[in-house]
């Protein structure tokens, strides 16, 4: 893990001896006592950091060198800060040591400093009291202080409300809206002093404040937001900035509680009335503190909607309005939670600004907290939403796929909102096709989400179409690769290597199959017709590691697609999918792997639909009469097949359908004597290994059960299970390689013959009643048992 001279290192540090270590802090004390601190200092304080968090036991520096540290703790050098900061985390805090840093020093404080308090906080206590500490300062601070006083401490407060947010009192929640208030609303609208350059001509007249610009460069004729740009700050003008980073979590921490009731109470009033009164109001300095923060952040964020209109001169300013565009929708949408009159002022600049950006797919992160705001509030304004849900379900993933940033944020706002879109957006359900894209893309990444969402998006009318799409996810995998190299690379540039598919992908002739894949929206059928000829077209993408990452997913997003389908599917519904999982258990992309594994979930799934709803047996018997009744399948299909012969077996029964009839019974009857007969009389087909012995042997239990239900039958079984014991015996066969499995075939042949020597006690055996299977002896009183099952109890824990 670590070099050599590294581990030399740390074995030092952690073996000094206490006299050494004494000495070592002596020089260390001097050197900080310099009036300059230069290379050695630096070196020493890196050491002791060593020899601090080497060792697992926590150390005390002497009570001078602590005072030393903390007072570099405010040192003009970040190298300092940092040194001084990272050797005070290792040590154990003198009594109010921390706190007289606090007292004395809150001027001073850095981001450093900061985090050093809020780390060394060992209670509710000392938070609330550095909060105090905190909030004097920004009461009664001296108007002579250093322009930087303050930059530091809304963020260490906004760190104190992340961890303990009921640190603050009622008066001091006030302060904070009032001094919020006044930053954000109030802070100078000139620039202020640059640091000069210097020279003969440094004077007065160069120093003469200018307003402000905004970022087209024109002069800003409204109050300063952070979208203002000037050569220099003032402090008001700073915290104005370090206001607005923090308003958000402000109002979520402390004006969402307090005002839901309100909230509730005024949105049964009539819109109009409401908006009327709150356009009179918001100019009232008579508002509550936190309704004036309120209105007052409602004017910042439409500032910001107006400011982010102007044409930026720089890129970064172009980013800068659109990441201010993000918080102040979000802002919105807070407030607007908060008080329901707003909502009818706020919609007419948001839907102005979402007919704005929607045109532009750079605008996608700034559109999501849009929709958001739509699926908050678009119902109580009456707001048609539609626009939006297909910009952002239709358009987004559409062409933006290969944004991992975007499918990050979009997939998070499903996730938190899912159990709203569904309410309120039916639609949502609709576009799944065009949602897994992302998941095609970038499988590890986007498997998480689709495990929460993919629920949501089963239901009856999607669940066939949905399983078709989820079956042909590593097609649309490559089908996305392809559609981005043909993007990439043009039709008359040569490529290095000939890609088949990519062909295929531009001829016109398969243009449909291409398309029908990357459908945006389900309805146009569940499937395609020439399913096998898009397989051919996409072989050689079967070792593309994106489209084996995507193969890899799909088992368990299957498991969870028949999870959630049996709590809402009928049996109709539910046959249905039984002769999707047969038919499509021949059709599907060339992975060996990923058809195994499909395979395998096909076979899981299908005994849970048959145990929950044994009819479903004799409904779907023809097609699985026909799928059993293939020797090919066998030799292909062998864990698949091998369950479906179980079914037919345990389940064809009058017990569990009392229309299974004598007829029915024999038809299976013979069509899986066909297949064992050919299986055990013949060597397997070239290219093809032999049959599991798993096989062969359920096979035979199937026989062996069938004819226990209509005993004209038993003869027959009988004499094939003795023709099987008399060939085994002349030696080995050429259906069965290993002698082990051989012998455990012909065991069970001779068990299951011995049963149907007694045909009653076969039936019995074979095809055990309900109240066998499922016993309640333990709970039935009208037996001996549990009486002594309670007598055992109080025996064993007799006190």
């Amino acid at each position: 893990m670590y070099s050599h001279a590294s581990e030399s290192l740390i074995k030092q540090a952690r073996e000094i001896q206490e006299s050494e270590l004494q000495k070592f802090y002596s020089r260390l004390m001097k050197m900080l006592q310099g009036k300059e601190l230069g290379h050695d200092t630096v070196d020493s304080l890196q050491r002791l950091h060593l020899i601090l968090s080497a060792t697992k036991y926590t150390r005390t520096l002497p009570l001078e060198l602590q005072k030393r540290f903390v007072a570099l703790l405010s040192s003009p050098a970040e190298q300092h800060q940092v040194l001084s900061t990272a050797v005070l985390r290792e040590t154990l805090p003198l009594t109010g040591q921390e706190l007289n840093y606090n007292q004395d020093n809150l001027g001073q404080l850095n981001s450093h400093a900061a985090g050093l308090l809020l780390s060394q906080a060992v209670s509710k206590g000392d938070l609330s009291s550095l909060c105090t500490q905190l909030l004097r300062n920004l009461e009664s601070r001296p108007s002579e202080g250093p322009t930087h006083s303050l930059m530091h401490t809304l963020p260490v407060l906004n760190n104190v409300l992340t961890h303990s947010p009921e640190c603050l009192s009622e008066d001091q929640m006030t302060l904070v809206s009032k001094k919020l208030v006044d930053w954000l609303r109030y802070a100078s609208v000139m620039q202020g002093v640059g640091t000069s350059s210097g020279g003969f001509f440094t004077g007065p007249r160069s120093r003469q404040p200018v307003p402000i610009a905004e970022l087209d460069g024109s002069v800003s004729g409204d109050f300063f937001t952070v979208l203002c740009v000037g050569q220099g700050f003032t402090e008001d003008q700073w915290m104005n900035v370090y206001s607005f980073s923090m308003l958000r979590h402000w109002l979520l921490t402390y004006h969402s509680s307090c005002s839901t009731v309100d909230a509730d109470d005024r949105s049964e009033v009539d819109g109009s009335v409401v908006s009327m009164v709150s356009a009179t109001s918001s100019s009232s300095r008579l508002l509550p503190p936190k309704e004036r923060l309120r209105e007052k952040a409602f004017q910042y964020c439409q500032r910001l909607i107006e400011q982010s209109d102007r044409k930026a001169h720089k890129k970064t300013d172009t980013e800068l309005q659109k990441a201010c565009l993000v918080e102040a929708v979000c802002i919105l949408d807070c407030v607007c939670a908060e008080d329901a009159s707003l909502v009818y002022r706020t919609f007419p600049c948001i839907k102005a600004l979402f007919g704005r950006l929607s045109s532009e797919l750079s605008n996608a992160r700034v559109l999501l907290p849009i929709a958001q705001f739509y699926l908050n509030h678009g119902e109580m304004a009456a707001v048609d939403c539609e626009n939006v849900w297909k910009v952002v379900f239709g358009r987004f993933p559409t062409e933006l796929f290969n944004d991992p940033f975007l499918a990050h944020e979009l997939l998070r706002f499903l996730r938190l909102n899912v159990e709203s879109i569904e309410l309120r957006v039916p639609q949502y359900t609709l576009y799944f096709p065009n949602l897994l894209k992302f998941l095609a893309w970038d499988s590890p990444a986007m498997v998480d989400d689709f495990v929460d969402l993919l629920p949501s998006m089963v239901t009856t009318g999607t669940a066939v179409e949905l399983l078709h799409t989820l079956l042909d996810l590593p097609c649309l995998s490559a089908t996305l690769v392809l559609q981005h190299r043909s993007t990439c690379l043009p039709i008359s540039e040569p490529v290095g290597r000939s890609f088949v598919s990519l062909d295929a992908f531009r001829n016109p002739s398969f243009r449909g199959l291409f398309l029908f894949v990357l459908r945006t929206e389900a309805g146009s059928g569940d499937t395609i017709d020439r399913l096998s000829t898009l397989h051919e077209l996409l072989v050689e993408a079967a070792d593309w590691p994106r489209v084996t990452q995507c193969a890899r997913t799909v088992p368990v997003l299957l498991h969870i697609f028949f999870n959630t389908i049996v709590t809402i599917a009928d049996e109709k519904l539910l046959a249905h999918l039984i002769l999707v999982m047969l038919e499509r258990s021949s059709l599907l992309l060339n992975i060996p792997a990923y058809i195994k594994e499909i395979h395998r979930v096909f076979s899981c799934h299908l005994l849970r639909l048959c145990k929950l709803h044994p009819s479903l047996v004799v409904n779907q018997s023809h097609e699985l009469l026909e799928f059993a009744g293939s020797t090919a399948n066998v030799y292909s299909k062998e864990e698949l097949y091998t369950h479906v012969v179980w079914v037919l077996g345990e389940y064809l029964s009058v017990s569990c359908d009392s229309r299974c009839s004598v007829s029915l019974i024999t038809s299976c009857f013979e069509a899986l004597e066909a297949v064992l007969f050919e299986i055990t009389s013949s060597a397997p087909p070239t290219g093809t290994v032999c049959p599991a012995p798993k096989v062969i042997n359920t096979l035979m239990s199937a026989l062996a059960k069938l004819a226990s239900r209509s005993h004209d039958l038993i003869p027959r079984v009988s004499l094939f299970l003795s023709k099987l014991r008399t060939v085994t015996r002349s030696g080995s066969v050429a259906w069965c390689s290993d002698e082990e499995d051989l012998v455990a075939i012909v065991t069970r042949g001779e068990e299951l013959w011995s049963l149907l020597k007694a045909p009653g006690v076969a039936q019995s055996v074979l095809t055990p009643p309900p109240h066998v299977i499922a016993p309640q002896w333990h709970r039935d009183t009208n037996v001996a048992l549990p009486l002594q099952l309670r007598a055992l109890t109080s025996l064993t824990h007799s006190q």
